[in-house]
């Protein structure tokens, strides 16, 4: 079974026998180039042998390209699958072929999950196929192997299916890979207002405001847990009905999001309120509670991703539909292109689909798309989510 141990830091000199105080000192004296950081994750195989060109592969992206924790996170899980799969095949990593990974392909399609009990998702499928397909791209280039056949074999389908000419906005060459299964993007369906209103007042505190950016601004989680309370509380003085926020963009790219007095007011009574109480409560039972972040929990913590999903989802289910926090964000993306689409048509000399990309963070103008024909299809659920969740405010 492949193991992975979490990176330790170092002890110093009281935390060691007599004997190794002088390593402990001469250790601290050591400089390290691009030292890999706390909690950062190691790969073993059953026998504890250390699995090198996956740690430097992680070590790569995660330390010297600086992607986020949740991108090593992912890269850290899908190569875990991998080598536990090739490990109970007793397969070497650097002899695998195309038919190992159809064959690991399958059981994604054929077995649960270990980890959830429920199928696999085309899209996780999919994902994990490419996350493998990158790291043997990687290997070859950084020389770990001298060829492979994951990156020798053509990947399309030329010979089953006639070559097309792929225009833009259509599938990507990745989408005919040979490894890869077809996938239908689902389009978004907004919340309607009955339900955004019955969702936020489900929600305890910090989740209720915390949905209610993301359903007034777009935010994704990540963006949304990176807010500090000096972003807020940077206001300007003249008294408007909105205020621009400057964010910190999936892939640490600037941005800003539009955010109504409204809702600064009442996030200001967050901060004033439950967020001071909460502080001053587990100051008071000696826990750490210095954060800069916005949102914090009960316990005087920074919120986190996966109890604030858990949330969210919980709350959908006592009200009687799936809610995600994605959902949110794209609840917001509908209602503001519908919108903007029906000021164009009024003769607003405006692009929606642009003013959405931007507000929304997007990188590529298809994605933002999708919410346009998500719009066009479901006009009942327009109609109710233009007239009444955005008048009221929710």
């Amino acid at each position: 079974m492949v193991h992975i141990v979490r990176k330790a830091s170092l002890p110093g000199p009281s935390e060691v026998i007599e004997r190794l105080v002088p390593a402990a000192l001469a250790a601290r004296s050591v400089a390290v180039r691009e030292p890999r950081p706390a909690g950062f994750p190691l790969m073993f195989t059953a026998q504890w042998q250390l699995i090198e060109p996956a740690v430097a592969y992680l070590h790569e992206h995660f330390v010297q390209r600086a992607h986020t924790a949740d991108t090593l996170r992912t890269y850290a899980e899908i190569l875990y699958d991998w080598f536990e799969t090739l490990e109970q095949n007793v397969i070497p990593w650097d002899n695998a072929t195309a038919v190992d990974l159809v064959a690991y392909r399958n059981r994604m399609l054929q077995q649960p999950s270990a980890h959830t009990g429920r199928p696999y998702r085309v899209t996780t499928i999919n994902h994990r196929v490419r996350g493998v397909l990158r790291f043997y791209d990687w290997a070859v280039r950084a020389h770990w192997l001298s060829a492979s056949p994951l990156t020798a074999l053509p990947r399309n389908m030329t010979v089953a299916n006639p070559a097309r000419p792929i225009t833009r906005g259509t599938a990507q060459a990745a989408e005919r890979s040979f490894f890869v299964l077809r996938q239908f993007e689902p389009m978004p369906r907004p919340l309607v207002s009955e339900q955004a209103r019955e969702l936020l007042a489900s929600l305890p505190p910090p989740y209720d405001l915390m949905a209610r950016w993301q359903l007034y601004t777009g935010l994704r989680v990540s963006e949304l847990l990176r807010l500090g309370v000096a972003d807020i509380t940077k206001r300007r003085h003249q008294v408007t009905s909105y205020e621009t926020i400057e964010v910190m963009r999936k892939g640490r790219k600037p941005g800003h999001v539009i955010a109504s007095a409204s809702l600064l007011d009442e996030t200001a009574g967050y901060v004033s309120g439950h967020r001071q109480a909460w502080l001053q409560r587990a100051r008071s039972r000696q826990r750490g509670a210095e954060h800069a972040a916005l949102f914090i929990n009960a316990r005087g913590a920074p919120a986190g991703k996966s109890a604030y999903q858990r949330a969210v989802s919980a709350a959908g289910l006592r009200c009687g539909f799936k809610a995600t926090t994605h959902l949110l964000r794209a609840t917001f993306a509908c209602m503001l292109l519908a919108r903007l689409e029906r000021l164009a048509s009024e003769g607003a000399a405006i692009n929606p689909l642009l003013v959405v990309k931007v507000l929304m963070g997007h990188e590529r103008i298809e994605t933002t798309d999708r919410y346009l024909r998500a719009i066009v299809v479901d006009a009942v659920v327009l109609k109710d989510v233009l007239d009444t969740l955005l008048s009221a405010e929710c």
